[in-house]
């Protein structure tokens, strides 16, 4: 049998799985309609508000639901190991693939033969693979009953809201280091792929092995809130004006937080 005759299958479960790229795309084809890049008081409020939206996102769409899924100490022992366990994955991943960000700082392996635009490709698609496995868990969560679509729809229009920025802040960099518009915008939307990926691949997984859904949604939260400490916050707070960012995160916070608790 295949997946989609499984039951709880929908089509609004897999209208769930792009929903996140639509908004890396149209955020990506701002490089068509802006001239310059982003005004930097502009991109610290969107910083602050895709850590709002990820931070609210990781408490009520992953963390709630894995600590429900328990009554006894397995309600705070399964989700905190999967908490570390995603934010370990994350530093490995930082610490083995090459990549380039903003301010020219590379991490991952040194020793590589790769060019700045695909390290800065990588960089972003760094950020995207936990916000894939987010979504892809959420989907399962619905597809077993553990949480309604109401709420996995939520967590999708989170993502997308706060990919639409992102999608812009990663396309308008690579159009100033000399790139055409057409693939500037190109490399924005293949750094959004990787989320409908990885959320297929969590998806599967966790729906097949439903016994480690609270893990896996606790993992989840992990590799998210590393993406905001690491990268998104410390971005967000560089130079003057980083009053706007806190000002973009209560913003997106807020804002995710009502999603998730009124379609939830």
């Amino acid at each position: 049998m295949s997946l989609y005759n499984k039951p709880g299958m929908s089509p609004l479960i897999i209208l769930s799985l792009f929903i996140p790229l639509v908004g890396t795309t149209l955020g990506s084809a701002m490089v068509f309609f802006l001239k310059k890049e982003i005004n930097i008081k502009l991109q610290k409020i969107l910083l602050g508000f895709a850590s709002g939206v990820m931070i609210a996102a990781s408490i009520w769409s992953l963390m709630q639901p894995a600590i429900e899924s328990y009554t006894d100490f397995r309600a705070y022992l399964i989700p905190a190991v999967g908490f570390i366990a995603g934010v370990g994955f994350m530093l490995l991943l930082d610490y083995l693939v090459p990549h380039i960000h903003k301010n020219n700082e590379e991490e991952g392996i040194k020793q590589n033969k790769l060019s700045k635009t695909f390290k800065m490709l990588l960089a972003v698609t760094l950020h995207n693979i936990p916000e894939g496995l987010a979504v892809g868990v959420i989907i399962a969560s619905a597809m077993t009953g553990n949480v309604s679509e109401q709420a996995m729809l939520a967590l999708a229009i989170g993502m997308a809201i706060q990919n639409f920025p992102e999608g812009a802040i990663v396309s308008m960099p690579l159009k100033e280091e000399g790139l055409s518009k057409g693939r500037a915008f190109l490399y924005g939307f293949i750094s959004g792929v990787v989320e409908p990926i990885a959320a297929g691949i969590a998806l599967v997984i966790t729906y097949f092995v439903s016994a480690i859904l609270p893990f896996v949604l606790a993992f989840a939260a992990g590799v998210m809130i590393y993406v905001v400490v690491e990268e998104l916050i410390p971005e967000a707070n560089e130079g003057h004006h980083s009053n706007l960012a806190t000002i973009g995160l209560a913003i997106g916070f807020v804002l995710m937080m009502v999603l998730d608790i009124a379609l939830g």
